[in-house]
């Protein structure tokens, strides 16, 4: 590991998705979500806790889909798929605190991250979107 490098090895050897920041940070609301709802009661774990664990999990493996199948317009339309999976996740975590299941701290914690990954999705997809539109 080169000094100060926080990248952990096992990414470092990863494909090409492991090197976008949006991969990158869009693994941090899964490791998140795997970690807040391991504390659900039982009568959760396969309720909101699935269905949440499942669209934070989808975040960054349709993005790394989308990096291996190596066209734009491939990339653009699984990065569009991790939009709704966040856009999903968002809506799943206000639900738990509305329920009471998730304290609102904890949620106001989750929901930072995806709002970021959310901006850095759409910020691409403009991206590859300008891209398209002036290549012949």
């Amino acid at each position: 590991m080169m000094m100060g490098d926080p990248t952990p090895p096992i990414v470092r050897r990863m494909g090409p998705f492991g090197k976008l920041k949006v991969w990158q940070r869009g693994r941090d609301p899964a490791l998140a979500i795997y970690r807040a709802t391991a504390r659900f009661p039982g009568t959760e774990r396969y309720g909101l806790a699935v269905q949440m664990r499942s669209a934070a999990v989808s975040i960054p493996s349709n993005i790394a889909e989308g990096c291996g199948r190596r066209s734009d317009r491939e990339l653009s339309r699984f990065l569009r798929i991790a939009l709704g999976s966040a856009t999903e996740l968002e809506c799943q975590v206000i639900l738990a605190c509305e329920l009471s299941i998730l304290d609102a701290g904890v949620a106001q914690e989750l929901l930072g991250p995806v709002a970021e990954v959310q901006g850095m999705l759409a910020k691409l997809l403009r991206k590859l979107s300008t891209q398209a539109a002036h290549s012949p």
